[in-house]
């Protein structure tokens, strides 16, 4: 059975225990929006600790690292500092 996140109208697939930032990045997504300065955001630290991969999942904010991916989230990008 095909487990997937969905990003940018992609179905991406996700190996149990993985978080949506790895599964980000195997998938070759490198950039997950834009911080408010016009910075990439991305994975950094892998840790939480920097908050530069924030993203939206199901329409709440959350750290890409950190989350680990459920079949079916709908993953989009996060866009400035609004709401963090």
């Amino acid at each position: 059975m095909n487990v997937m996140i969905h990003w940018q109208g992609r179905s991406l697939p996700f190996k149990p225990g993985e978080t949506v930032g790895s599964a980000l990045f195997r998938a070759g997504v490198m950039q997950f929006g834009r911080a408010a300065t016009g910075q990439a955001r991305a994975l950094f630290c892998g840790i939480g600790q920097c908050q530069g991969c924030l993203i939206r999942v199901d329409g709440r904010v959350s750290e890409a690292c950190l989350l680990p991916c459920r079949d079916g989230m709908l993953v989009t990008p996060f866009e400035g500092d609004e709401n963090v």
